[in-house]
């Protein structure tokens, strides 16, 4: 793929946590990238590592103003659409806001994309969307009723996306992201990642709350992952490949005890009185499904995925970045 090295990236939300590594990631790999954001999730300093990179640009700007969107897709051959408002509790609190970032900004880019000739439209789908489902793993073509207005813009994205692949002839991927985590993920605010809280909490010595008995699992997926799929997705030369969506996850499920259990015995190495913070417990939190686990053959097949990051080597990593960056403000 030496020939599209020269292409352009377009990365909206691109301040944020999985816009940001997009960002360096891509840099690195001698693309020119633009980043759109309007930074009220992501943040400046996501950005320092490369700010001065003269393949990097910035657009400070929203989606939900499609000016904005046409005025960020020109010269772009890839669109890495990464930006929206996540978070199940913050849908619940405002699903006017929500529903106008993921849904109206959405189509916004869609737009521009289709306006702009753009050769592949590429989107951070969702787990959510699997919404009341039982089944596990989950497989792309079997669906629940979504649980909360967040996991509404989600699938809408995907419905949009596949108009806009059968109607405009725009290549579109959706990358069904499962519970990631990483190096730049935020550990403040009131919807911040379980990941980033927990080992924040655990650093001060303060009691992480799980919402529950600790028992519901997910399918922790590390950052390094999640970029391989937007790079397999941007790059296919498989035709038979794009116009679809697929689980971007590692395929393995762990509860959250478990997960507090590892945070726990890896942070000690830094810090032994970490060993000795108990945990607490609370109510199940309006929204959260109970299990999730990706089935990840359909990215295999296609895409070629290959991930090879567990949550336990994932968090090795992420840990280490953490430890790093996060001890000077505790």
């Amino acid at each position: 793929m030496a020939k599209d090295k020269s292409r352009t990236i377009l990365i909206t939300g691109g301040a944020g946590f999985i816009g940001s590594n997009l960002c360096e990631y891509f840099l690195s790999k001698s693309y020119k990238v633009v980043c759109l954001d309007n930074f009220a999730t992501g943040y400046r300093y996501n950005l320092s590592d490369f700010i001065n990179n003269e393949k990097f640009s910035l657009i400070e700007g929203d989606i939900r103003k499609i000016e904005t969107c046409h005025q960020a897709v020109q010269g772009v051959d890839y669109v890495l659409h990464q930006a929206a408002l996540g978070s199940v509790p913050r849908s619940i609190n405002d699903p006017v806001t929500t529903n106008d970032v993921n849904v109206s900004g959405f189509l916004n880019m869609l737009v521009a994309s289709r306006d702009a000739n753009v050769k592949r439209f590429v989107y951070a789908a969702s787990s959510s969307t699997y919404g009341d489902s039982v089944d596990l793993p989950k497989v792309e073509e079997v669906i629940g009723k979504p649980l909360s207005p967040y996991a509404i813009t989600k699938y809408v994205n995907e419905l949009y996306a596949e108009i806009f692949s059968r109607t405009y002839g725009l290549e579109t991927i959706g990358l069904r992201y499962f519970n990631v985590f990483g190096r730049k993920q935020d550990p403040n605010g009131a919807y911040a990642a379980v990941i980033p809280k927990f080992v924040m909490q655990l650093m001060k010595y303060e009691s992480p709350k799980i919402n529950g008995d600790g028992n519901y699992s997910r399918d922790f997926t590390y950052i390094d992952n999640v970029i391989q799929m937007n790079e397999l997705a941007m790059t296919t030369e498989n035709l038979e490949a794009v116009n679809t969506v697929y689980n971007t996850a590692f395929g393995e499920r762990n509860t959250l005890n478990d997960l507090v259990g590892y945070l726990k015995t890896y942070l000690a190495e830094y810090d032994s009185k970490i060993a000795d913070v108990r945990i607490e417990y609370g109510s199940n939190r309006a929204g959260d499904i109970p299990h999730s686990l990706a089935c990840i053959d359909k990215a295999k097949d296609m895409l070629g995925y290959n991930p090879k990051f567990s949550l336990q080597e994932g968090l090795k990593e992420a840990l280490d970045w953490y430890w790093n960056n996060l001890k000077i403000n505790i």
